[in-house]
């Protein structure tokens, strides 16, 4: 049960070590893209390409659901970033029960966005877990966990894509020693939430250190990324990094400088962000150098 292209890696590595994959559940086709033309979920196309029967029911809290979901007699259901919360009848179903791979270190980031959350949070590093799954959001009892450091200039695709490999990984070592891993309950009262991306949050706000704003670029990829205006205009940023702190009186969001490949920019504290790489509304992504020789930027002009 899985639908994005993170959880790919996880279903391959299902069919790679033997286990007879006997459905997969995925998210409904939905409109995607600039065209909006509806498409298939990755999990979708791969399960198609091996020949696999794939289920996309718009709602599970049925019982006609849950009467499919039963029929397929599986011994083990393998849960990845599916994107619903699993009723109880559906988790009574698989004869061992439902195991989960999340992309935090539980009880860390439990919920939508895990990665995102743990570098716009500054963590230095996270990992993958899987467990099993219960009623509560990511509230089950662990069984395997890895860790991986996050570099400092990471985005969050980029560490999703280590972590997907990883949960691959980790789900069939799980699976292989299913009877001896010795399942452990979280401490709860050190849980903590990644709460699904909404658009507002890609709002720079300039009057944050350089540091926090740095973090929001990387970690709001690839949506709703990191943005702000000039002249009234859209700004998508897309990499930066931290300048040099200043001594000079300047409001946040102020330039400081504007020439060749240098946009910088003042934030709170007196930090700096220098912007290497953006996306102007209705234009191409592009470097600095080719954005200030078509959008005359002045010292003393404002973003935001």
């Amino acid at each position: 049960m899985g639908t994005p292209e993170s959880a790919v890696s996880t279903l391959r590595r299902c069919l790679q070590d033997g286990h007879d994959v006997v459905a997969v559940w995925t998210q409904p086709d939905r409109p995607a893209g600039r065209g909006n033309k509806v498409s298939a979920s990755p999990v979708k196309e791969f399960a198609l390409s091996r020949g696999l029967t794939v289920q996309q029911p718009s709602k599970i809290k049925t019982e006609e659901a849950a009467e499919l979901f039963r029929s397929h007699e599986a011994d083990v259901a393998v849960v990845v970033a599916y994107g619903r919360i699993l009723p109880k009848a559906f988790l009574a179903a698989p004869k061992q029960g439902c195991v989960n791979v999340h992309f935090s270190l539980l009880p860390k980031y439990r919920g939508a966005a895990p990665v995102n959350w743990a570098i716009v949070n500054g963590e230095s590093d996270t990992g993958v877990t899987t467990m099993m799954v219960e009623p509560e959001l990511d509230s089950g009892p662990i069984l395997l966990q890895r860790s991986t450091a996050i570099d400092a200039t990471e985005t969050a695709p980029q560490v999703m894509q280590r972590l997907a490999e990883m949960g691959a990984d980790l789900l069939s070592e799980t699976l292989r020693d299913f009877g001896k891993v010795r399942a452990r309950e979280q401490d709860h009262a050190q849980a903590s939430f990644a709460p699904i991306l909404k658009k507002e949050d890609g709002l720079i706000k300039w009057s944050s250190t350089a540091t926090s704003i740095d973090r929001a670029i990387r970690g709001f990829q690839p949506w709703p990324n990191a943005y702000t205006a000039y002249q009234s205009r859209g700004l998508t940023v897309f990499r930066a990094e931290i300048g040099s702190a200043t001594n000079e009186v300047a409001a946040p969001g102020q330039v400081l400088a504007a020439r060749g490949d240098d946009l910088i920019v003042a934030c709170g504290e007196q930090s700096t962000l220098r912007i290497l790489e953006l996306q102007p509304e209705a234009r191409r992504r592009m470097g600095v150098r080719d954005f200030l020789n078509g959008v005359p930027v002045k010292v003393g002009d404002r973003l935001g």
